[in-house]
């Protein structure tokens, strides 16, 4: 059965990497430009020239009404890896990609992804928050799916290669972001149940604007007690591309119900939040945040884990069992 939820202002908050501002309803600081958390110490700059990036503009996209669908920048990024060796990348034309159909990504789900997002300042340069955790949690994932990972510095420098590339692509300030889709696949053939003998890390990106259609307004989530997105002892803490098909149905039937998205329960007391679709979930009353832990159910948020830091600096207290009827 599902069961609507209260309407949560913040459930998802995927501008706060833009400008480290939360709403109103979240932080009552108002402006946190000032960066005087450690969740500000590795917004890095992409500075560098790149021979890739078209001169021409992207003058023709209405930057006023941009969604999160799919417009495919320019350029993507690709290494390979045999051995687990990652050899030198590549940025080329985004396009198709060749892969064999005993591929273990295409048998048995043998992949990663990562999401995040290159700001334009006021001043022209691009702006990313915190690859380094984005790496990371790659790094974790890869570890999980038995998979080789490219360093630290080779997925930030992946990353920084692909913003350069299309740069025409990264909205005027506050018009939206550049949307970047590291992808991490067992591109070898495979036929019986093993780690693939190859890897393909591939990296491209597409302009967005909000991920859901009411913007900065409050979501309207289903509470969902009979399909479950993770279970103990599975993969749910990483961004295995196995963990989201199973989730359509749940959101297929919460949308043409008209709500926002889904609220998971834990699938053992089907009474503890979890997480919506696609994000984390915080519940803020007074000066105490609260929010399911990172035990291995739900996926450690990047940005659920800068709010943390930049919470517990302006004195919020923070606690981790979150039950449903927190938010009755």
């Amino acid at each position: 059965m599902m069961r609507p939820a209260t309407m949560i202002r913040s459930a998802c908050l995927r501008n706060f990497s833009q400008s480290l501002r939360v709403g109103s309803a979240f932080l009552k600081s108002g402006d946190f430009c000032r960066y005087t958390s450690q969740a500000a110490a590795s917004l890095q700059q992409v500075c560098e020239p790149s021979a890739y990036s078209d001169d021409e503009s992207a003058d023709h996209m209405d930057w006023d009404n941009l969604g999160f669908g799919l417009t495919p920048a320019d350029y993507m990024y690709t290494m390979k890896c045999s051995n687990d060796y990652f050899e030198k990348g590549r940025l080329s034309r985004y396009g198709k990609i060749e892969l064999s159909p005993s591929s273990g990504v295409l048998n048995y789900g043998q992949g990663l992804f990562e999401g995040m997002k290159a700001y334009r300042k006021e001043d022209g340069q691009l702006i990313l928050f915190r690859p380094d955790q984005n790496a990371t949690r790659l790094q974790t994932g890869a570890e999980r799916m038995c998979m080789p990972s490219p360093s630290i510095d080779q997925f930030i420098d992946a990353v920084k290669q692909t913003a350069l590339a299309n740069k025409r692509w990264v909205p005027p300030p506050g018009k939206g972001s550049l949307y970047i889709r590291p992808l991490l696949v067992g591109s070898g053939p495979i036929l019986g149940l093993a780690p693939a003998p190859e890897y393909t890390f591939l990296v491209f990106a597409s302009p967005v604007g909000n991920y859901f259609k009411e913007g900065l307004a409050p979501l309207n989530l289903y509470v969902e007690d009979e399909f479950h997105r993770a279970t103990p002892g599975g993969a749910g803490g990483v961004k295995a591309i196995s963990n989201y098909a199973p989730v359509l149905k749940a959101i297929s039937r919460a949308k043409n119900r008209g709500f926002s998205d889904v609220l998971y329960l834990d699938s053992v007391n089907k009474k503890n939040l979890e997480e919506v679709s696609s994000c984390n979930i915080f519940i803020l009353k007074g000066n105490i945040i609260s929010t399911p832990a990172t035990s291995g159910t739900i996926l450690a948020g990047i940005t659920r884990k800068s709010i943390i830091e930049i919470a517990s600096d302006y004195g919020f207290q923070v606690r981790y069992p979150l039950l449903f009827g927190t938010i009755r």
